[in-house]
């Protein structure tokens, strides 16, 4: 298993003693004994535990390894990925620790790992490669997708909410309530959630809102949608639910109320439909600009954020089967379609 390293007050206490670097470097060279090529320390920083970021996580480490082979470097990440698990304090501190490590780039997975790595690399300079970032622009992060403008840029899993509410509406043309599921404090969250209301205006359909910032809350959300009797569930690309998921998906499975989300994740873990970009390619991407700033010497000033094109229905068949809806229109609607049953983690 690759290691999770949790800040801790330990290992502050351990940041302190280390000689705190002014930017990145250039790379340090291996002992000549054990080869010439050069090491780049790669910060990797998780913002929680959930399928779609474990998903882009694996893929930058299985990318920067054949890059390295290929290009004869070491990605040394080892020892540097980290996991905030949703706290604000801890990521704080794993952002102070690895400026203290002296890392050449730092790679933040969502968007609130990202705005907090921004903050502490804006004095050092410190490379910022940021993965499944909804709407960089919005949350501060860059000053356009073309032209970020600073030490930062990466990869978007900007979302189609469109797309998603066109699906809704195809397998049932009845629906008249739609339920809006959310953190409200998510950033990701609030582009797509307006997005949604207005498609909702614009067609008549009445909606609710209920959100959480807690596991807890959002079971308890779920649960307000069941009795205000909706008839669909949309989720934008919300980490807070997409962590609940696999503990609210049979709430709507047995009210045979469909979710519709802004990720495939969250059809592996039960929901009827993940709607969104292939999370492995865009681990892939953000890969593949660490090392053109690394190995290539590229500024992320000039480097455009990197987007996929959504176009991956993803539908749950053991849900599908519960709530009792066709879901074969999908494939005329969208690039690919594809299929899961109810898992926690992709194989």
């Amino acid at each position: 298993m690759k290691k999770k390293v949790v800040a801790t007050i330990m290992m502050a206490v351990l940041a302190a003693s280390s000689v705190v670097g002014c930017g990145a470097s250039n790379g340090d060279e291996k002992d000549s004994s054990a080869g010439s090529d050069k090491v780049y320390k790669v910060g990797i920083v998780q913002y929680v535990d959930d399928a779609s970021l474990n998903q882009i996580e694996a893929a930058i480490e299985k990318e920067l390894d054949a890059k390295g082979k290929e290009l004869g470097v070491t990605f040394d990440y080892g020892d540097y990925v980290n996991n905030g698990q949703a706290d604000s304090t801890v990521l704080g501190q794993i952002a102070t620790d690895l400026v203290a490590d002296d890392v050449d780039v730092i790679i933040p997975i969502a968007t609130p790992a990202a705005m907090i790595m921004q903050n502490a690399t804006e004095d050092n300079q410190i490379p910022v490669v940021f993965s499944a970032v909804s709407d960089p622009v919005s949350a501060g992060l860059v000053d356009s997708m073309d032209a970020p403008g600073a030490n930062i840029t990466g990869t978007s899993d900007a979302l189609d909410t469109e797309a998603v509410m066109k699906l809704m509406m195809a397998a049932n043309p009845d629906t008249k309530k739609v339920g809006l599921l959310y953190n409200k404090s998510q950033d990701s969250s609030l582009k797509a959630i307006e997005e949604a209301k207005d498609f909702c205006d614009k067609n008549n359909l009445e909606y609710v809102e209920k959100t959480g910032t807690t596991n807890d809350e959002i079971m308890l959300a779920a649960d307000a949608l069941v009795s205000e009797k909706v008839d669909a569930v949309f989720t934008p690309t919300d980490n807070t639910v997409q962590v609940a998921e696999i503990s609210i998906f049979e709430k709507f499975a047995d009210a045979k109320i469909p979710h519709y989300a802004g990720a495939d994740s969250f059809a592996l873990n039960g929901a009827f439909c993940g709607y969104g970009v292939n999370y492995e390619e865009l681990g892939t991407k953000t890969a593949d600009m660490v090392v053109d700033v690394l190995v290539n010497g590229k500024k992320p000033a000039e480097m455009p954020v990197q987007t996929l094109d959504n176009g991956i229905a993803t539908v749950n068949t053991e849900t599908a089967e519960a709530v009792g809806l066709d879901y074969s229109v999908f494939k005329d609607m969208c690039e690919e379609l594809k299929t899961t049953t109810t898992k926690k983690e992709f194989e």
